[in-house]
This record gives structure tokens, sequence and C-alpha cells, in this order.
């Protein structure tokens, strides 16, 4: 669980012509004023370490910053930023050293690579993620590489560009930077979809080739692999949130706070514009429903990688509506099945295939029923509901 800090909501320096945050900027909803007091009470009610989120959370004051900053290491022994790196300034780089800030930069690859995080015109743009390259340089050199997300589209991805952006990675594989978080292009329109989105095969293509760079570039960490691999081995209860099962309405793995101290969830899942307080409980509805709707119906009967996907995030569901499956159903598909292989070749068995996989199916949908969303690991561990052992996932 995440705890993530929006002083000011989804205020931003840049209008990302993708972004997921756009329809509450267009209706209205962006926040104007803040509380200290209120936020640091309500991350205090969480008692978990945050992230300062955004929009672009360097939008706030420097003295307010480092307030919340000093708060977080007193508190919690460190603090997190994720920015587009654009306003980094030398003081930005003096708090993050002072006050153990873990930064987490947002850029989709050098030059026009990282157009479409559009700044009002080409010339804005372009000068905007030269400052932000020159951020990510310079915390390289004060020894506080970042981490990166980088979001894979037509700007940068297809096949004329996608070299060009590999080649980058693996450059600053080489000053540092060896964490990084991949995303497909969470498209909120249809215009987005046409103007920007990959299609199925471009994205499975793009994120092999990632894969064979992660092979070739031993420091580059890729979470995305690293979780896909897990999943197949039922080794789930530390993995990103994308693939555990995600109530739109409680967003378990992500507690937001917003700039009054309101408790709210993952921006991801506001797709009517408005940002959601908590529900007062998880509901496991849509992976009960995914579980028995046919494919052509939006859902994921009999998809043997059901459990280690679970229709991927609401928040990239069909026609926005978080009951269907994911949009890139067949790019992770793809992808399972490659893994799928690789495990087969070196005799595991994974759980796709092993024949404890519909006792756990079977676990999975009661415990949804009762409310409940456990790890794999953890049935695997203990003995099923007919008190047999199941067996090992890893064994050939």
């Amino acid at each position: 669980m995440g705890v993530e800090v929006r002083p000011l909501g989804v205020r931003c320096n840049i209008q990302c012509l993708y972004c997921y945050q756009n329809p509450e900027r267009e209706a209205g909803n962006e926040a104007r004023t803040y509380d200290l007091d209120r936020m640091k009470a309500a991350i205090a009610a969480e008692d978990q370490p945050f992230s300062l989120f955004g929009g672009e959370p360097l939008l706030l004051p420097e003295d307010d910053l480092e307030e919340l900053f000093r708060w977080g290491l007193e508190r919690y022994g460190g603090n997190a930023v994720q920015t587009n790196g654009s306003l980094v300034t030398e003081r930005h780089i003096d708090l993050f050293r002072r006050y153990r800030v873990r930064v987490g930069v947002s850029i989709d690859g050098p030059g026009a690579l990282n157009d479409v995080r559009w700044a009002g015109s080409l010339a804005a743009t372009r000068d905007r993620t030269a400052r932000t390259e020159a951020a990510i340089a310079r915390l390289c050199a004060e020894g506080m590489a970042p981490s990166l997300i980088v979001t894979l589209h037509r700007g940068n991805a297809t096949a004329d560009r996608l070299p060009v952006l590999l080649d980058w990675v693996a450059g600053l594989a080489g000053h540092g930077v060896t964490a990084m978080r991949l995303h497909l292009l969470e498209a909120e329109t249809a215009a987005v979809r046409k103007a920007y989105a990959l299609t199925d095969a471009q994205n499975l293509a793009a994120l092999l080739a990632f894969r064979e760079l992660e092979a070739r570039v031993p420091e580059l960490r890729f979470d995305l692999f690293r979780d896909m691999r897990a999943m197949l081995l039922g080794l789930d209860e530390h993995n990103t949130c994308v693939w555990t099962g995600c109530d739109s309405y409680t967003t378990h793995a992500v507690r937001g706070v917003e700039g009054d101290g309101r408790r709210t969830n993952c921006g991801r899942t506001n797709k009517e514009g408005i940002d959601f307080v908590k529900a007062d409980r998880p509901g496991f509805e849509r992976y009960l429903a995914l579980y028995h709707t046919p494919y052509e119906a939006g859902g994921c009967r009999g998809c043997r990688f059901f459990l280690m996907c679970k229709g991927q995030c609401p928040g990239t569901a069909l026609d926005g509506d978080w009951r269907n499956r994911t949009e890139h159903c067949a790019a992770w598909f793809g992808l399972y099945e490659r893994l799928e292989a690789e495990f087969t070749a070196l005799g595991l068995t994974p759980l796709s295939v092993h024949p404890v996989r519909p006792r756990l199916e079977a676990a999975f949908l009661a415990a949804w029923a009762r409310g409940r969303s456990p790890s794999m690991n953890r049935i695997l561990r203990f003995e099923d509901d007919d008190g047999r052992t199941p067996p090992a996932v890893h064994a050939s």
C-alpha cells in the first residue's frame, strides 16, 4: 500500500495530450488551495510512508515542500516524489539530498520522443523536455539517480522510433538509472486512442524489445517483467497493484490524500472527472464478473492467465467501464505466453498450466464473494478447503 499526497490535485505545468487526469481538469476539478496541517493529519491517519504526487508536485512553493519533506523524514525516515522533472531547481536538488527523497521522473524519451507531453507549443515542449533531461543528468551526477516512468505510444514506440528510445534507456542505465516502469497508453477518449495509441501488435513488439534490452543490460530493472514472472509462480505478495485485483472505489494499493486532507483513490480510476472519496469497504465484483463473462462480452472466461492478470488495471478497461477487462488484453496475453514458454523450457510448471489452477481459482472466487482478495502465495502456502496441500507451483 502506498500513500499518494496531491497538494495541488491534478494541477500541472504541462498538458500531456494523453493524460489520464485530463477528465478532472476538463471538469474544472483542479485544486487551488491546500492545508499542510490537514494533509499531515490525513497522512498520519494512514500511518504509511508517502509520495508527493500530482499533477506536478513541484508547483508547490519550496518552503512548503521543505516542510513536508522535513516532517516526512522525521516520521518515516525518508520521502518520495513523482515529477515531470522540468521544474527541478538547485534548491530542489538540495532538498532531495537533505531529506532523503527518492525521485521518480515521468518522461517518454529524449527530444521529439517526448513531444506528446505537450507544453503549449513545440518550442516550449522541447524546452521542458531538455530541462527534464538535464534534471535527470544532474540527479545522476549527485548520486541520486531517479527511477523513470515511460508511457509507450506512437510518439516513441513505433518501429522507426523504438530503437532511439531503447538506446536512450540503455545510455541512462550507464549513468545509474536502473529502475524503470513501462506503461501502455491509457486512452481516455476515442480521439486520444486514434491519435496516440499503439496497436496490440505494436504494444507487444515494444514490450518484447524492452524485455530483450533488460537481458542485454543487466543493470536495468523493469518491475513489469519481474511482476509478471512472479505472478506465473504465485509469488504475488509484493507485486504492483495492476496485477492483484483493484476495487475502483477503494483502490487498496493507493491511498490518496488531497490538499484539503480528503482521503481519495488512485487517480487512474477517475474516469468521470470526479475524484471519488474512499468507499467504506472494498468489493471485488469486477473479478467475479470477469471470471464468468465471455471474452466477446468484455470478460475473461476460460483464460488460463486470469489469476495472473485479473483483467489488469480497471483504469484501462474497455470503453472506460471498470467492469470490463483491460483494452490491452492482447498485449498482456502475448507477453504472458512468452514468459510461460520460458519457464516451461526451464522445466518449471507455471500456474497457468499447473493442475492446481482450478482449485486456486475456486479459492479466489470464494474469497472475492466474501469481500476479500488474498494473494496466491498465501493460498498456496496453506492447505486448501479439502485438507490437501497444493503441490509446489515450481515443481515440474
